[in-house]
């Protein structure tokens, strides 16, 4: 790997990421929104700021959104983003199947 693609892969992470903590603003936004999260990740409100710096609690953020059209679009015409985008960006995170 050449240090361009070491800097194309960094740039690329770095919008993932914060894509995925856009993600997590959302869903603690919204209080329908965060307990379908609670309810359906079994994560603990204490643990959001815990995890908010893991890769995979990230993933999953994205796999929340990706798991739900209505919640996809939607936060997708939040942040200005395609609908693509989170299922594209979610493979950069450890745990991505190809599903999406």
């Amino acid at each position: 790997m050449t240090n361009r693609d070491t800097q194309t892969n960094n740039k690329s992470l770095a919008y993932a990421e914060t894509i995925a903590l856009k993600a997590v603003h959302f869903i603690l936004n919204s209080n329908d929104i965060r307990q379908s999260f609670l309810a359906n990740t079994g994560i603990l409100p204490s643990d959001f700021e815990l995890s908010v710096g893991n890769p995979e609690f990230l993933g999953g953020i994205l796999d929340f959104l990706l798991a739900s059209e209505e919640l996809l679009i939607e936060f997708c015409a939040e942040c200005g983003i395609a609908p693509e985008e989170p299922s594209r960006i979610r493979q950069l995170f450890p745990g991505a199947t190809h599903d999406y």
